[in-house]
């Protein structure tokens, strides 16, 4: 451990290992794990009202071009956009729920990641420290040549250098404008892995979630990405088939009832078509003859996506058995935002948060704990 760091299983102390081994470990299963036991050994105990305020502070970041929240599209959500009024009134309620000032709210959230990353950067450090003779034997034979040094990109030092020139008592030297312009490159490098931990760490999250509610975890197993035949009155697909996977199932001890939980942070346009082609699959492969539950939980902002799920439909009845938001105050807050409305698309969306049809996690969490 280093600091405030964890350090990545498996790379801890040991010597070599690559860095993208090391990205691979930062973002891995056993390292979420492992960060999201150190939360919540120091947050406050676990309950459906404030499951929300968990996710936030672990997931939730900071879209570093608007400085704001992160609630939708980045592209539009760019100063001028109506969607930047949105993330504006997103980001203040954001502060305000938790607890914390607008301009501190970037210290309060995106843990996982922060955490993760900060790993990463110490192992990368040390592996560019490691690397430095094998490098310098590489470029041995072409001394003289000037051939560019690893990382230099003049067109950004000299940005870096007219930027801060007025305020420089003497221009940096080109070592270190190297080295300046190699860190940027990584820190922007290391933004653009977020994807790789909000898929599957937002179901860890619900996971962790579910098993410190004593409600919960007393009376249902809960799988984490387990192949459907692997939850009880699912059989396997044909030898021919590719084995479904879900991303959580809740399987109730005292009456078998099961809950098939599609954990999405945002919903592409393409998954809507996905999620109707998913609950077939399911439904072919149940082989006990009994209902099962079919629950998507995001954190998305499009209102057309969001009503979407509200209102697609299997035959005569909702594809899903509840569509739940982290917190849909989050949305209604960016609604409400003084933009004009285009479209239905937010009315619709609105009229599903106010009907309940689209209900927060701490409802569904009551509901699942009352069972």
């Amino acid at each position: 451990m280093v600091g405030d760091q964890v350090a990545i299983p498996g790379l801890g102390s040991a010597p070599g290992g690559s860095t993208s081994e090391a990205s691979a470990r930062a973002f891995g299963e056993e390292n979420r794990a492992r960060l999201l036991k150190r939360y919540f050994s120091s947050a406050e105990a676990v309950n459906p009202e404030n499951a929300w305020r968990h996710v936030y502070r672990l997931l939730l970041w900071i879209d570093r071009t608007t400085g704001l929240a992160h609630c939708y599209e980045s592209d539009k959500c760019q100063p001028g956009r109506p969607w930047y009024a949105r993330s504006l009134a997103f980001h203040v309620w954001s502060a305000e729920a938790l607890g914390v000032a607008p301009g501190e709210l970037d210290k309060h959230i995106d843990y996982l990641f922060r955490h993760a990353t900060a790993d990463l950067a110490h192992v990368a450090a040390r592996n560019r420290a490691r690397l430095l003779d094998t490098v310098s034997g590489q470029r041995r034979p072409y001394e003289g040549m000037g051939l560019p040094e690893p990382g230099e990109d003049p067109e950004l030092e000299s940005i870096i250098a007219e930027v801060l020139d007025p305020f420089l008592a003497q221009r940096p030297s080109p070592a270190a404008l190297r080295e300046l312009a190699e860190r940027i490159y990584a820190h922007v490098g290391l933004e653009n892995k977020r994807k790789n931990l909000v898929g599957e760490g937002f179901e860890d999250t619900v996971s962790a979630l579910l098993s410190r509610i004593p409600a919960i975890a007393r009376t249902h197993t809960i799988h984490v990405r387990p192949l459907l035949h692997q939850v009880p009155g699912f059989r396997r697909p044909r030898a021919n088939s590719k084995p479904r996977q879900v991303d959580l199932a809740l399987v109730q001890g005292a009456t078998g009832r099961r809950t098939l939980v599609s954990c999405k942070w945002s919903v592409r346009s393409d998954r809507e078509e996905q999620f109707v082609s998913d609950f077939r699959d399911y439904a072919e492969l149940e082989e006990a003859g009994e209902d099962f539950d079919y629950v998507l939980i995001t954190n998305e902002f499009d209102p057309a996506r969001l009503a979407a799920a509200c209102e697609v439909r299997r035959q005569n009845s909702p594809l899903f058995s509840a569509v739940v938001h982290v917190n849909p105050a989050g949305p209604h807050a960016a609604y409400r935002a003084p933009v004009p409305a285009r479209g239905k698309g937010i009315r619709r969306a609105l009229g599903h948060i106010e009907s309940g049809r689209l209900v927060g996690l701490d409802g569904w969490l009551r509901d699942v704990a009352g069972r």
